[in-house]
């Protein structure tokens, strides 16, 4: 993918737009992917558009699969909600088997 003409926050949603359906990625790996920023700017696109039309920012975690994004939705549990309905398991706010639903927008 080439995002050199788009903002930075749009790169962000167009990535997070691509994770499939029951699995989940890091800040990290969306800011490796774009080699712009960092994990926590790529959070800050995300923090004020997660519940924007289709944005599953639901699937971004941080590197040890914490939901630490989880107080920027609807309520704290709706993150663990929309994650258990894609078929991820989710215990003390943490995926279970992480590595094993990891997507890296690399592939």
């Amino acid at each position: 993918m080439i995002f050199k003409k788009k903002h930075y926050i749009e790169q962000v949603h167009e990535v997070v737009r691509t994770i499939p359906v029951g699995r989940v990625t890091s800040y990290g790996a969306i800011a490796d992917y774009l080699a712009l920023g960092s994990a926590r700017m790529v959070g800050f696109a995300l923090k004020n558009s997660v519940m924007m039309d289709g944005l599953p920012a639901h699937r971004v975690l941080n590197s040890k699969g914490e939901l630490s994004g989880r107080n920027a939705f609807p309520s704290p549990t709706f993150m663990q909600e929309m994650l258990e309905n894609e078929g991820v398991t989710v215990e003390n706010h943490k995926v279970v088997g992480f590595k094993k639903v990891f997507w890296h927008p690399a592939e």
